[in-house]
């Protein structure tokens, strides 16, 4: 005979699993139904295939500079062809010190958007660690984390990455750029997180995984981070863009990335001097970055419109 007592736990172990595994189930399924929508919507918005085009567009770019360059060197050059203008063998024509423009283009897209990418990363793992901890715990927790984002709130992006540059601290490097953008742009990705985490942690299936006894960061992680991550990949995907022309900004000023690197902010710095005489070279950088940027802009807000029920018809 099976002992009684022995069956009972049995019975309650694989029923407590079986909950736990239920509510892990419901969950991911709404995780699933979110984004199968999100897609569908997505597919019929012109707007967003725009967007990924170009955002495909300048990362190969990125990636593989030669190959857009036609095999031009962007550090080739003669002083012979200074300022020349764009031609059917040089598209871009050239720039002061006669290296090929397009070529020089082509490449400054690397930099540009690996300030973009590495600085949104950094963004989001400041903004998403602080914000779930700040809406989880709540109370004084929340109150000292709150207070601190609104004194990084209180200086301006642009502002705030120059004071920290011209300190001389970080350097002028890409990464050192990237860190000094992302101190003073993770606030708002840390109130979207809190928001959410607060509004989340409330929820029926939340409450059955405490009292099977989840541990917090389980619940954190498995049940309410997934459900809140929607509206902060949205503004991380519109803050790349914003995040490149402000490195550009920054470059501009005199404060970000300096020769001989290359960059969008660099080549425009130094065409504003020649706009009278060689307007390509403000022209054709300035068309690049604002077609990047609207790149960026144009998918967040298609998968904002994908992911907000109100949007859908």
């Amino acid at each position: 005979m099976s002992d009684p007592k022995l069956t009972a736990v049995g019975h309650d172990e694989v029923g407590a699993g079986g909950v736990t595994g239920t509510h892990d189930e419901e969950a991911g399924a709404r995780q699933n139904s979110l984004w199968s929508d999100a897609w569908r919507q997505l597919r019929r918005n012109v707007l967003f295939w725009i967007g990924a085009v170009l955002g495909l567009l300048f990362v190969g770019m990125a990636l593989l500079p030669a190959v857009f360059a036609r095999g031009v060197d962007p550090r080739s050059c003669n002083l012979s062809n200074s300022n020349a203008k764009p031609s059917a063998e040089h598209w871009f024509g050239f720039d002061q010190q006669g290296c090929d423009y397009l070529a020089n283009v082509v490449y400054g897209a690397r930099n540009s958007l690996i300030i973009g990418l590495l600085a949104v990363i950094v963004i989001l793992v400041l903004g998403v660690l602080v914000g779930a901890i700040s809406g989880f715990y709540g109370g004084v927790t929340d109150s000292i984390l709150s207070r601190i984002a609104d004194i990084f709130y209180a200086l301006p992006l642009i502002l705030g990455a120059l004071v920290v540059l011209r300190s001389g601290i970080l350097g002028r490097g890409v990464v050192a750029v990237a860190i000094a953008l992302a101190l003073f742009g993770w606030m708002t990705a840390m109130r979207l997180v809190r928001s959410q985490v607060i509004a989340i942690k409330s929820s029926d299936y939340v409450a059955a995984a405490r009292a099977m006894g989840a541990s917090d960061a389980r619940i954190l992680v498995r049940h309410i981070l997934p459900n809140a991550v929607a509206p902060v990949l949205v503004y991380a995907t519109i803050t790349i863009g914003i995040l490149i022309a402000a490195e550009a900004t920054l470059t501009f000023l005199g404060v970000g990335l300096q020769p001989p690197a290359i960059s969008w902010g660099l080549q425009i710095d130094t065409g504003q001097s020649l706009l009278r005489t060689a307007p390509h070279a403000v022209l054709f950088p300035s068309l690049i970055l604002t077609l990047t940027v609207m790149a960026f802009v144009l998918m967040g807000d298609a998968l904002r419109d994908a992911l907000d029920p109100k949007q859908r018809s």
